[in-house]
């Protein structure tokens, strides 16, 4: 070991100071942590030469740097920042045009509804309102589970009749979303 120049040490302690730092949660700054802790050396402490020196000096400064660190950082509210990517530049709200389609699909969905049956009218409600299909078998009294299933197809192909004969597609905005199919049924 004797045999080891300061730049040998050094670079050795360079190493070993990256792995503790990473060790430690520090993946991004490892390196910039391992560069401040050999300029502290360099500078106040060029006189340590030994080994046995350097390597305790070395990993408390590193402590030192790594808890300021965490200091600054906390300080600065960077653990609970959100990244900028995350979020649309764009206004949330459609654009008034969009509104008003919208709006007017309502409108014609249910003057739709209400030109249906009772049955129908029946039927829609509790689906919207979650009941799955067996559910609705038992609300409605019925004995077997098709004669829902049929009533539900018919009721959706008046709907869609009443709506114009086809579901408009919808260009729905935003991570994930597909437009809907032309027709349902």
């Amino acid at each position: 070991m004797a045999d080891l120049t300061r730049e040998e040490i050094l670079r050795q302690l360079r190493e070993r100071i990256q792995a503790f730092a990473t060790s430690r949660g520090v993946r991004d700054g490892a390196e910039d942590l391992a560069q401040d802790v050999l300029m502290v050396l360099h500078e106040k402490y060029s006189h340590v030469t030994e080994l046995i020196e350097l390597v305790p000096l070395s990993f408390q400064i590193l402590r030192f740097k790594m808890l300021d660190q965490h200091r600054k950082t906390l300080r600065r509210g960077e653990y609970n920042q959100e990244s900028v990517d995350d979020h649309p530049l764009v206004d949330p709200q459609d654009d008034p045009s969009l509104q008003a389609e919208q709006k007017e699909r309502v409108t014609q969905l249910i003057g739709a509804l209400q030109q249906l049956g009772e049955r129908c009218q029946k039927i829609f409600r509790l689906k919207l309102e979650g009941h799955s299909f067996p559910e609705i078998m038992n609300i409605l009294g019925e004995r077997s589970i098709n004669t829902i299933y049929t009533w539900d197809s018919r009721c959706r192909k008046q709907l869609l009749a009443l709506m114009g004969g086809q579901w408009e597609t919808i260009p729905l905005q935003g991570k994930g979303k597909s437009p809907n199919k032309e027709a349902v049924g």
